[in-house]
């Protein structure tokens, strides 16, 4: 660790100083509530599925708290108590993905000032990646149709050989992809659970508040900053050798 010296001191040490934190240089995004606004389109499908099997829907605004931790926990969240049995959500999780299959881009588009911001961040070389507890296969097919022309170096979904967020694992992998320590990454996400991810890797917690989730949930899991809008995370990073402007 790093030793103060006393200022003409002959180098005499003063006391143990904590090793500066680095600089952050790389951003790690969440997809639904964070890149993109889905929230439709999942509870339009959500509702669906339960419709089929005679079970009650829900408000589209409930699905803010039901999304999040993967389809399965979301099935679980919205059946009645009563059919939460495994043969139950997996039956619901079929019809789900069939109605999904036919809705993802019917409603979601990019949350306003994402694009200008990842323009931005490209323009700077700052390395960007996408973690999301979407399957991979829905994650890819939904950043392609949407964020094509944006240059992410990783985009992970849930596999079914990693733990779903807000285990560290697939962070971490991503950190060792792009060659970085995970101090150096922010990790920018809407839920508790990426907040919880980001503590766990060691990365820094960046909470935005025009996602699905509340602010309050957001710093009571560790949150170290709130954005308010998408062009708020570039001061949190190094000006690059692009361009400096903001969205």
């Amino acid at each position: 660790m790093p030793r103060a010296l006393v200022p003409g001191g002959a180098g005499v040490p003063l006391l143990d100083m904590p090793e500066p934190a680095p600089a952050p240089a790389a951003v790690i995004f969440d997809l639904d509530g964070t890149l993109l606004d889905t929230l439709a389109d999942l509870a339009d499908s959500a509702n669906e599925a339960l419709s089929e099997y005679g079970h009650p829907v829900h408000p589209v605004d409930s699905f803010r708290t039901f999304v999040g931790d993967g389809m399965a926990t979301l099935m679980e969240r919205i059946l009645p108590e009563a059919a939460r049995t495994p043969a139950g959500i997996q039956q619901l999780l079929g019809r789900y993905r069939t109605a999904y299959d036919a809705r993802w881009k019917l409603k979601t588009l990019p949350y306003p000032g994402i694009v200008p911001l990842l323009e931005a961040l490209a323009a700077r070389g700052i390395p960007m990646a996408v973690l999301s507890n979407k399957p991979q296969a829905y994650t890819e097919i939904v950043m392609a149709h949407f964020l094509a022309d944006h240059p992410f170096e990783v985009i992970f979904g849930h596999r079914d050989t990693v733990p779903k967020k807000p285990h560290p694992a697939a962070a971490l992998e991503i950190a060792d992809k792009l060659g970085l320590s995970p101090a150096e990454i922010l990790f920018v996400g809407d839920t508790s659970t990426d907040m919880d991810t980001a503590t766990a890797a060691g990365m820094i917690p960046v909470g935005v508040l025009w996602g699905f989730r509340q602010e309050e949930e957001l710093l009571a899991h560790g949150a170290k900053h709130l954005l308010k809008e998408p062009a708020e995370l570039l001061p949190l990073l190094p000006p690059g050798a692009g361009s400096d402007s903001n969205p």
